[in-house]
């Protein structure tokens, strides 16, 4: 049964993974089809936004995303160790999973911050300096 319940749960993150990946939708057609697209690129806003903007918020965005997992796999630890009935195993594997979520948490935080601190640098050194 164990080895069900990890392709399962496999299953269902992958499943989780590829809907959140999804598009949400891609926009009406357009009638003229010599633009290659560039109407919807234009309607969304991205002929204005600045490449570096797009790079911050994307590193932001997976970052916070990573933040998420981390709560998820204490939470996944929490429960597991609440719901071990006593059982010795079941606690430990259950303490692994917190310990292992607040190393992680702890790692993405670090990361933002050092992220941060080096784009607020950057964009400090190339405004004072042009």
């Amino acid at each position: 049964m164990g080895k069900w319940t990890k392709k399962i749960n496999l299953a269902a993150m992958a499943i989780m993974l590829a809907i959140m990946l999804l598009p949400i939708g891609a926009g009406a057609q357009s009638s003229n089809t010599n633009n290659f697209g560039l109407d919807y690129a234009n309607n969304i806003g991205l002929q204005n936004t600045n490449p570096k903007n797009v790079i911050v918020n994307v590193i932001q965005v997976f970052l916070g995303f990573l933040g998420l997992v981390a709560v998820i796999i204490i939470l996944i630890g929490g429960f597991t160790w609440m719901t071990a009935g006593g059982n010795e195993e079941k606690v430990k594997t259950g303490q692994k999973w917190i310990i292992n979520g607040v190393i992680g948490l702890v790692i993405i935080l670090a990361a933002y911050g050092i992220t941060s601190w080096v784009i607020t640098t950057l964009n400090n050194n190339v405004i004072t300096n042009s």
